[in-house]
């Protein structure tokens, strides 16, 4: 059975740094400068969101963590900003993902944002075709250099 839940039991905050650093060391070699990363975005989301304008979801199967989803203040007060969309490799076909970003962008537009922007990398192809089928366009793309590694960072944007 799976279901996608807002983010607030004991453990939440320590899995999604984990599974993010465990998964994408794994499956892309990044290393401890990524999980870095990805403690200072949950910190701050911890210790800082608007409850009102900000939000964060966790995909369970059969009662197990298995996927994450924020959706934070964007660079403006229109906008909102997606990140940290994760879905365990186990858990992987089971449309997790997309229900992770629909209930991202459902909670975007009831909290009154007008667009929605995400920066994610290359090689992260799945979250691109599931941010491609509902409607996100690419607005930029800029080679880095980061977690030992050259990417192409990509910035997409939809319109809520």
């Amino acid at each position: 059975m799976k279901a996608i839940r807002k983010l607030g039991k004991p453990g939440d905050l320590g899995w999604v740094v984990q599974a993010h650093a465990e998964i994408y060391a794994a499956e892309y070699g990044w290393g401890l400068e990524y999980e870095a990363l990805i403690t200072r975005i949950v910190a701050a989301y911890a210790s800082e969101h608007d409850d009102e304008r900000e939000a964060a979801w966790i995909a369970e199967v059969d009662g197990e963590r298995a996927g994450s989803i924020f959706c934070v203040r964007g660079p403006d007060e229109a906008t909102a900003q997606l990140r940290l969309l994760l879905v365990d490799p186990a858990a992987r076909g089971l449309g997790l993902g997309a229900e992770l970003v629909d209930t991202c962008l459902a909670f975007a537009r009831a909290a009154g944002y007008k667009r929605m922007v995400l920066w994610t990398n290359d090689p992260l192809v799945a979250a691109r075709h599931i941010y491609l089928a509902r409607g996100f366009r690419l607005t930029g793309t800029e080679p880095h250099n980061s977690w030992g590694l050259e990417l192409v960072g990509q910035t997409y944007e939809i319109d809520l």
